[in-house]
């Protein structure tokens, strides 16, 4: 398995990506069981789902939100929203860890600033993927975009400031966080299939919390 990745992060080091793109190895472990805790309660209140693209696509990773506003797409468009199009609730509030640990992450990444307001909570089960896109649908580009890996393995892929750039793949554990902005802040990214398997905390999925600055 991932026997195909160029490379893989360093237990507890760091790995340089691109000018202002890190990935820093188990940045989240000693709190992983808190965060899989707290995404769960968040699904209990905005329950994870598979959204449609604007091109009528139904995506393979289920999808839910905490914070502010929330990320939605569906045949309107990819945008933000304060409320959850499926209750008309307000997304839950983002719990102090989660905003405490991308701070946290983002200084280490060369970012002390970072203040997100919004955290979408992508669920892998296997099969899943996600094709090379750019997070462009913030207002605050300036704002780096920090990442968190909780459970299953994954291949992570990044690449350049076109989709055409061959990414770089890179094995992501559980407890793994990437940080990139600056120059990197728009670099093409994406999660290849996601293989089968069972985690003793997240069984048989993976959850991404990623962090913006939306507004």
């Amino acid at each position: 398995m991932h026997a195909d990745l160029l490379s893989a992060l360093p237990q507890n080091g760091r790995l340089t990506l691109g000018p202002g793109a890190w990935l820093l190895a188990g940045f989240a472990s000693k709190r992983a069981d808190e965060l899989v805790a707290e995404v769960h309660r968040i699904a209990e209140a905005a329950p994870f789902r598979f959204m449609t693209t604007r091109g009528g696509h139904t995506m393979s990773v289920a999808m839910t939100n905490c914070g502010d506003v929330g990320w939605v797409t569906d045949r309107a468009g990819y945008r933000y929203a304060a409320t959850d199009p499926l209750s008309g609730l307000h997304w839950p509030a983002m719990p102090p860890l989660f905003r405490e640990l991308a701070k946290q992450a983002a200084a280490a990444g060369g970012f002390p600033d970072f203040s997100p307001d919004a955290c979408l909570i992508n669920r892998y089960a296997p099969g899943a993927r996600m094709s090379l896109h750019q997070d462009r649908d913030e207002r605050d580009l300036d704002a780096p975009i920090v990442s968190v890996s909780l459970g299953l393995p994954a291949a992570f892929l990044f690449g350049g400031q076109r989709r055409s750039d061959r990414p770089r793949r890179v094995l992501l554990r559980s407890g793994d966080v990437g940080v990139w902005g600056g120059p990197s802040r728009l670099a093409f990214h994406g999660i290849g299939p996601l293989p089968p398997g069972s985690d003793p905390l997240c069984g048989p999925y993976r959850f991404n919390l990623t962090f913006r600055t939306a507004l």
